[in-house]
């Protein structure tokens, strides 16, 4: 008996240290391809760092992509040293989590800088109206209206007057701002200032119309977001309901769905059954995603 505890204790002992020793191997692989600069996985890791710098610089967020893509590095070092101490069910889930994880906080901070700046977008085109109405210069009024915006759009309208400064025309500047947002009633306020200047006329009344246009339009798609909440929530739950069906029914009656994972007419069944469910989710986002 004296035996058996004494080799248990050493048999986790060398369990621990060969973890260890892997995690440290592939550590110094790692660091020795990415001091390469000629192989293959330090070619990918620019290409990565720098997709993650190009998503980060038009929202004005100027964190290294290095820094990210090392924090990742991490998160997956620490998930597989816990993989290798103790049991994690669906540890692989932790790993897609950690891969997908910046692109989906970079997309949701883009989502809601853009819905922060179509919010402030009838006012700044409001503010540039009533700056156009005591300096006939269009540029003296974009300079007028950085100093009473506020940030996201600021941040915009300041970046296209610095282009204007180094040499960028008016319709280039503009045009880069909205390239850079991607919002249609960004692209429909740029667009009135740009032909309303090249047209002629009375470009403050046009502006006015303008910002009168997108608030009504910003009142309308808030009610269409209130009208459609509940559908929305409906739409989750129904999603959601089958998985719940099929969990319930098999802690009731264990094995009642084993000839769909067993049996050939099980799979086609699956597959159908499957293929009508993502169908019906697409059609009723289609439903729901009303457009003005």
């Amino acid at each position: 008996m004296s035996r058996v505890s004494d080799v248990a204790p050493l048999t986790e002992i060398f369990k621990y240290a060969g973890n260890v020793a892997i995690i440290l191997g592939a550590f110094i692989f790692t660091w020795a391809s990415l001091s390469d600069q000629s192989s293959l996985p330090y070619r990918m890791w620019a290409r990565y760092t720098g997709w993650l710098e190009r998503k980060m610089r038009p929202m004005f967020i100027f964190i290294p992509g290095r820094h990210i893509a090392f924090g990742q590095l991490g998160a997956l070092t620490a998930l597989m040293l816990m993989v290798m101490s103790v049991e994690v069910p669906y540890w692989w889930l932790g790993v897609v989590a950690i891969i997908i994880a910046p692109a989906v906080w970079l997309e949701r901070i883009r989502r809601e800088r853009v819905l922060l700046i179509e919010e402030q977008l009838d006012n700044f085109v409001l503010a540039l109206a009533n700056a156009l109405k005591s300096t006939p210069s269009i540029g003296a009024a974009f300079n007028t209206v950085v100093t009473v915006i506020q940030d996201p759009i600021r941040q915009e309208v300041d970046l296209a007057i610095k282009e204007m400064k180094v040499g960028s025309t008016l319709d280039q500047s503009l045009l880069h701002m909205a390239s850079r947002v991607a919002s249609r009633p960004l692209d429909s306020a740029l667009s009135a200032i740009l032909i309303g200047r090249q047209v002629g006329g009375n470009l403050p009344r046009v502006l006015e119309t303008t910002a009168l246009t997108l608030r009504e339009m910003r009142r309308l798609e808030g009610i269409i977001r209130t009208k459609t909440a509940e559908g929305k929530m409906q739409l989750w739950v129904i999603a959601a309901l089958p998985f719940a069906l099929l969990v319930g029914l098999n802690q009731l009656w264990p094995g009642y769905f084993t000839p769909l994972q067993t049996t050939f007419v099980g799979y086609i069944i699956t597959f159908l059954c499957g293929s009508c469910w993502v169908g019906a989710l697409v059609v009723a986002r289609k439903v729901l995603a009303v457009d003005i």
